[in-house]
């Protein structure tokens, strides 16, 4: 176990291309409660919307979230969508210099519209011709650039016209040249024109189809199918993924290392081949031999389908599960930073949980407090308690304040069966927003609630929850608890 988790740490900056068609992904969150009067079809009323990278930009992001540093060679056309997935990949650290603009080709752009966690629409804007000469040797020419300081080169293949037969040729020619292994996830049936690859990772329908087996079920099947592969293409291993069954390794030379799946709850199988080939590159890369790195990524994928969309497994989720830190039964709540709360909350929406949200300092915890978080946890399905963290609190309270630090009080009011998650918030100097303003933006909780006699408009925060279809919910407070009082009638007994 050691070895695997010294491997995840041996990750960071190491240089890894990505080749393959980018898309952006956008996601139209909402719900449905009445029938168009103008044609038999759903109306959705839409509350959110996210948009992430896809296709080898989801391979990108996941070798983002693994610290390594990713340089991303595809085309975007010239509009917005295009500048959208630059900058995106941009502000996840990749190298995007081999970002080509092909005039010739809108932005791949997926567009899907869920009520709850129903899909009900799916739209695809998309030019699959193959790249003209010129595009193909600009992608090229970035290729050379970059595989000197590069360990890995990874194709990310969604047969959307990136990866022509030449392209694919000399990129691989190159990088065997350099002794660098390149791997890819395969689309298509014939698999021979990744020859010289040192891997490719289809699924198991994906397998079937490249080697004509009709039916592959148990670990013998898998194996044959696999070694047709490698014999007939060129291609040096094959790791299959089989969904329930786990993971198959099968090498040209060497042993077959089955992988049981990871037990786990699984919301979205979504992009999750995206995060193997990924993990399994930066395995390899940081100096792992084929059958340790295989282990590594049947685990990252065992995490990618807990959860919902197309989020990528980060380094931290992983040395987690590595090390056995995980703590699914922990009467504690988690401490998360906004990305892990912003995943959680993700989950609790698609399992058709209100998820509310309320902020405070929580010095020294008392019955007002207690009985406020119980009253507001009975008014939703899950309670994310956004935390003040210690520099916030001296700008409210005082020097003098916290009496207890951050970790401190996230843990005890954590115990609290009311409370499912904390998050910390506020300014760290002042003069700053000291406001739980950025922190509902980013999170977007289906209700907000406040203590105290407010107006709704008297809040800045509920600009924001109104304004992305939250609600904002005025709650009594308890009067005669207070946090100052309890320390005042400390200092008066001292």
């Amino acid at each position: 176990m050691q070895e695997l988790v010294n491997t995840l740490k041996a990750i960071e900056k190491i240089k890894i291309i990505v080749i393959g068609d980018l898309m952006l992904d956008t996601f139209i969150y909402g719900d449905v409660e009445r029938i168009s009067p103008e044609s038999p079809v759903p109306v959705l009323t839409v509350s959110r919307e996210d948009q992430m990278l896809g296709g080898a930009g989801n391979v990108v992001s996941s070798l983002a979230a693994l610290k390594a540093h990713p340089a991303l060679l595809s085309v975007v056309g010239k509009d917005d969508n295009g500048e959208k997935a630059a900058t995106i990949a941009k502000s996840l650290g990749a190298d995007i210099s081999g970002l080509i603009v092909d005039e010739s080709r809108p932005t791949i752009l997926k567009t899907r519209y869920l009520a709850r966690s129903q899909q009900v629409l799916r739209t695809d804007v998309e030019k699959t011709h193959p790249v003209s000469a010129d595009i193909e040797s600009k992608i090229f020419n970035a290729f050379q650039k970059n595989l000197k300081q590069a360990k890995a080169v990874v194709l990310s293949d969604y047969g959307k016209g990136l990866l022509t037969k030449t392209l694919l040729e000399k990129i691989i020619r190159a990088a065997n040249e350099a002794g660098i292994p390149v791997l890819a996830d395969p689309k298509g049936h014939d698999f021979g024109i990744y020859r010289g690859a040192d891997l490719v990772t289809p699924n198991r329908k994906e397998l079937g189809e490249a080697s004509g087996a009709k039916n592959l079920r148990s670990d013998e099947e898998i194996i044959s199918a696999a070694k047709k592969i490698i014999r007939d293409c060129g291609i040096r291993s094959v790791l299959a993924t089989r969904s329930e069954d786990g993971m198959s390794f099968v090498p040209s030379v060497g042993n077959v290392l089955h992988l049981k799946a990871q037990a786990r709850e699984v919301f979205d199988v979504s992009g999750a081949g995206d995060t193997v080939i990924a993990v399994m590159a930066a395995a390899l890369a940081s100096g792992a031999d084929f059958a340790l790195a295989a282990k590594i990524a049947n685990i990252a994928g065992g995490i990618a389908v807990s959860k919902v969309g197309t989020a990528p497994v980060r380094s931290e989720e992983l040395l987690a599960a590595l090390e056995g830190r995980e703590s699914g039964n922990s009467l504690q709540a988690p401490i998360a930073d906004w990305t892990q709360a912003g995943e959680q909350i993700r989950k609790w929406k698609a399992q058709g949980l209100k998820v509310g949200m309320t902020g405070g300092c929580f010095d020294i915890l008392h019955y007002g407090h207690v009985n406020y978080l119980n009253e507001a946890r009975r008014k939703c399905g899950r309670l994310v308690l956004a935390l003040n963290h210690d520099a916030s609190v001296k700008i409210l309270k005082g020097p003098s304040r916290p009496v207890n630090d951050e970790t401190a009080r996230a843990t005890v009011i954590g115990a609290l069966a009311s409370v499912d998650m904390v998050v910390f918030f506020g300014a760290s100097t002042a003069g700053e927003d000291n406001t739980p303003v950025a922190v509902v933006t980013e999170l977007k909780p289906d209700i907000f609630f406040k203590g105290g006699d407010y107006t709704a408009d008297q809040l800045p925060e509920a600009k924001p929850v109104l304004a992305y279809g939250g609600e904002v919910e005025i709650m009594k407070m308890h009067e005669g608890y207070s946090t100052t009082s309890i320390i005042e009638k400390s200092r008066k007994s001292a």
